[in-house]
């Protein structure tokens, strides 16, 4: 018998591993996107309403940051348009919850229509309301500015008071409207307007760490000259509006970004 000649089986060759589709690479790979990484200098922001800093009231550097800031904002005014205390005040009530702007849009058709505060006194309620209601609130907004030119009427013969004691019993001033009533209408310094942008600066600069508009008025006020009061409110409100916002401040065009420690800042010198 003839033997026969086994031949050898042929290997298969081993399976490399089946490469993954570029989707299944993609949701395996850590990827990066491309604006992640801050450019030079520039820091991640923590999230909105943790802009609290550490508090750093040394005169020297209080008088530093006024300095700044009276420097970027010479002579800057109320952006309330007024010709009188007593369209001041109505302007003052109406930008409660509402933008300087819109309010400027709203006044002078309101004082044209009634431009006393007897006037103001007399007219129906819903008129009144009419004319103020893309101010927002307007209902609450009306009845105050008629109650204002009511007790101004029948209480201070038509004149708006001059003192903080008598203005906090007109009808919607609160300290904050009549601090801005004393202050732009009289030059008289009875307080520090805080507003959402003095409040958010304030904090942020580390002159207070309050938490309350009232609470941040008085750490203000035993730090500031009293000679600075009005203007500082200016100024900050100004700043709060072009370059520290509230969600996103423009920390890289900060003339106070130096001096300033707050922990969502965006950018750093």
């Amino acid at each position: 018998m003839m033997a026969t000649k086994k031949t050898a089986a042929k290997k298969k060759p081993a399976k490399s591993p089946a490469k993954k589709s570029a989707k299944g690479r993609a949701g395996l790979t850590k990827t990066t996107p491309a604006n992640s990484l801050p450019p030079p200098r520039a820091v991640a922001a923590a999230p909105s309403g943790h802009g609290v800093a550490k508090l750093e009231i040394k005169p020297e550097r209080v008088h530093e940051i006024l300095s700044v800031l009276q420097q970027t904002y010479p002579n800057v005014e109320c952006a309330l348009v007024h010709a009188s205390p007593w369209q001041l005040l109505v302007a003052t009530i109406l930008s409660a919850q509402c933008t300087d702007a819109r309010v400027n849009m709203v006044t002078p058709k309101l004082f044209a229509t009634y431009p006393t505060p007897r006037d103001m006194a007399s007219a129906p309620i819903e008129a009144i309301e009419e004319l103020i209601r893309t101010t927002g609130f307007y209902h609450n907004k009306a009845k105050s500015i008629q109650g204002a030119g009511r007790v101004i009427t029948e209480q201070f013969h038509g004149h708006v008071p001059e003192t903080m004691a008598e203005l906090l019993t007109v009808p919607g001033a609160a300290r904050k409207t009549a601090s801005v009533v004393l202050g732009v209408a009289y030059g008289k310094s009875e307080g520090i307007v805080v507003d959402t942008h003095v409040f958010r600066l304030a904090r942020r600069l580390g002159l207070s760490r309050s938490e309350t508009p009232q609470k941040v008025e008085e750490d203000l006020m035993k730090i500031i000259p009293r000679d600075r009061w009005i203007q500082l409110s200016h100024e900050l409100i100004h700043h709060g509006r072009l370059i520290c916002e509230a969600r996103k401040p423009k920390c890289a065009a900060c003339p106070l970004e130096i001096l300033c420690h707050a922990p969502d800042k965006t950018w750093q010198s």
